[in-house]
């Protein structure tokens, strides 16, 4: 699947380019197969002409592309450059100084987990281990997962700590794509799903869904529609402030400092159903080959220098 990604500023032409019935047609058709403007005309049932200038309008923006194809003589044909945009509605305000560690960690390389059934795991390809047997849990291809899922219980890493000696961490920060799990799926389907960190509880956000039924950008085409889809991307922070679910600070009784983390050689994320949660639906946490985002479970972590 080929992505065009676009600032706000960007996206100004390209939504021009697309505010147009007869040029959203054209794309529908292009995504089956490429066309010539003659088939695109027929297909529209609108003049020659007027087909040209909406294919020229979307080349002009580089959603399609014009090349000379061989046949009866020489014949231009049309084809599909994008399988979706993406308009960042927010600059990326990741600091580019040295006083910032960025690690991208794959879901399937936890190192502790405690699953209950239904649970699995999937890869791009195909299932890893037995679907509802917390034993494929522990199978070494779990490596290879972009999607798992269990109904109770709890999956931890161990990032690597690159903080430099002598440093202090200033503000951590994670984010995933998660929903909740449900059998296949259900929009109304609520589960309290927390996270820790280094054994510090930080905050529970409640999903609303076992999100489904439309697939998923990344979402492999050979998993069903009716399965679980696509997540929520969200991040949890924590500072000298306390900590954060998406920029709302949700507690003050714990801080960064409490964290110890200029003591440990790594840095543990757990997230998980407690087993008193009062919505106890499961979790469901996606790679970068599954769901609406191209990422893995990120940590972000700030630090100043000791001469700072």
């Amino acid at each position: 699947m080929k992505t065009l990604e676009l600032t706000l500023e960007d996206a100004l032409e390209v939504s021009k380019a697309i505010s147009n019935k007869h040029r959203l047609e054209i794309l529908r058709h292009l995504s089956e197969k490429p066309h010539n403007v003659n088939e695109l005309s027929e297909k529209l049932n609108i003049p020659f002409s007027t087909t040209a200038v909406n294919v020229k309008k979307l080349e002009d923006v580089n959603l399609i592309s014009t090349e000379l194809v061989p046949g009866r003589g020489t014949q231009k044909v049309n084809t599909l450059n994008y399988d979706r945009i993406v308009i960042n509605l927010f600059t990326d305000e990741t600091p580019t100084d040295d006083n910032m560690v960025v690690f991208d960690m794959p879901i399937g390389e936890y190192v502790d987990c405690q699953v209950e059934p239904s649970c699995g795991l999937v890869s791009e390809h195909d299932y890893i281990g037995i679907q509802d047997d917390p034993r494929s849990f522990y199978e070494p291809d779990r490596k290879w997962a972009h999607l798992l899922f269990f109904r109770a219980g709890f999956v931890e890493y161990r990032f690597p700590n690159r903080i430099p000696y002598g440093s202090k961490a200033t503000e951590l920060e994670f984010s995933a794509e998660i929903c909740s799990e449900a059998p296949f799926h259900k929009m109304d389907w609520p589960s309290d799903i927390t996270v820790w960190i280094n054994g510090k509880e930080v905050g529970t956000w409640t999903s609303p869904s076992d999100f489904g039924g439309e697939r998923g950008f990344l979402t492999p085409k050979w998993w069903l529609k009716n399965y679980t889809q696509y997540g929520v991307l969200k991040k949890w922070k924590i500072n000298d402030s306390g900590c954060y679910i998406d920029g709302q600070h949700i507690n003050n009784s714990i801080n960064i400092n409490d964290l110890n983390i200029q003591e440990k050689p790594f840095i543990s994320f757990r997230i998980g159903v407690k087993d008193d949660a009062v919505n106890a639906g499961g979790l469901n946490l996606f790679g970068s080959k599954f769901g609406n985002y191209e990422q893995n479970i990120i940590m972000n972590l700030r630090f100043e220098n000791s001469n700072s």
